[in-house]
């Protein structure tokens, strides 16, 4: 089983035909609304590329809540642990332009997820199972439930999005660390924009504890740890339609291969293409492919 802890939230997307200035009015071109959190985004890539998870998260007591819910359902995940707030809500603001994202999260409900919520989500867990997390929840409930999986015998990944410092007793906690360019720039100090300087990164978390090491690279694909060195997995070349949840794809779908025994690199290369699908289409957990979509891509490009 993979267990996702994470933030569930309300994307309110504006596709933008450039970033406005301070006071500035922008008309949109567009405009959607969609179930997204990149907790949810993660279990939901797994669930739709044929992962058996559970998500650990808190909704607010608002419509936004119950869709998001179901949202979640539809892709075939176990929502048990998907508890009510009295809290709105998460909701995330997204602009994008031309492909490329910002975002205003407001957490919401995702700030009341508790120990309790943890303990009771990962009951069932055992050994050999995936403990997936990310950053928009409390800081300090992600060391708690890093350590928890880690007694439990699971294989602890996180994502470190959005980046900040993290303690030093967290990393050797993590079986895997997947951070994109900007995280690994905030949490070392190296920006990873040549072979050495990811080497380098890759070195710095391995240092602290961590047993192995991806770092995304947008168009450049990835780069995941192999012994200790790094082995770069190339991006498919597609047109970039929104990039929102390239990323969640891309930790979903590895997580997925890595539990059915898969290698990292190998994990990391199924990973490749299905996020290469995500970012053709609109959207953050409804632009995500299922199994079978990417299963077709990777039998045309043989």
């Amino acid at each position: 089983m993979l267990y996702v802890l994470g933030s569930i939230n309300m994307d309110i997307v504006a596709v933008v035909p450039y970033m406005p200035t301070a006071g500035e009015t922008l008309t949109a071109l567009g405009h959607y609304v969609n179930p997204g959190g990149k907790g949810a985004n993660q279990a939901v890539a797994i669930g739709k590329l044929g992962g058996s998870v559970k998500m650990i998260g808190k909704v607010g007591c608002d419509p936004y809540g119950a869709q998001m819910t179901d949202a979640l359902k539809s892709a075939g995940v176990d929502t048990s642990a998907v508890s009510i707030s009295s809290s709105g809500s998460g909701i995330a603001m997204i602009l994008v332009e031309k492909g490329d994202n910002r975002i205003v999260l407001y957490p919401g409900a995702n700030h009341d997820i508790c120990v309790a919520d943890i303990d009771a989500g990962l009951k069932d867990a055992k050994r050999g199972d995936i403990l997936i997390m990310q950053l928009e929840i409390p800081p300090d409930l992600v060391v708690y439930a890093a350590k928890k999986g880690r007694d439990k015998g699971m294989r602890v990944l996180l994502n470190p999005a959005p980046a900040q410092p993290l303690p030093d007793e967290l990393y050797p906690c993590l079986d895997i660390i997947a951070p994109n360019e900007t995280e690994t720039r905030i949490l070392t100090g190296i920006l990873p924009d040549s072979a050495s300087r990811r080497q380098q990164a890759a070195d710095w978390f391995l240092k602290k504890g961590v047993k192995d090491v991806i770092i995304t690279l947008g168009g450049e694909g990835a780069v995941v740890t192999e012994r200790s060195r790094l082995v770069h997995i190339p991006a498919r070349e597609v047109v970039a339609v929104d990039t929102t949840s390239a990323g969640d794809t891309f930790v979903g779908a590895c997580a997925v291969k890595l539990y059915e025994g898969l290698s990292l690199t190998e994990a990391g290369r199924f990973a490749s293409v299905a996020s290469s699908v995500t970012i053709t289409r609109p959207g953050a957990a409804a632009s995500i492919p299922t199994l079978k979509e990417v299963e077709e891509v990777i039998k045309q490009s043989c």
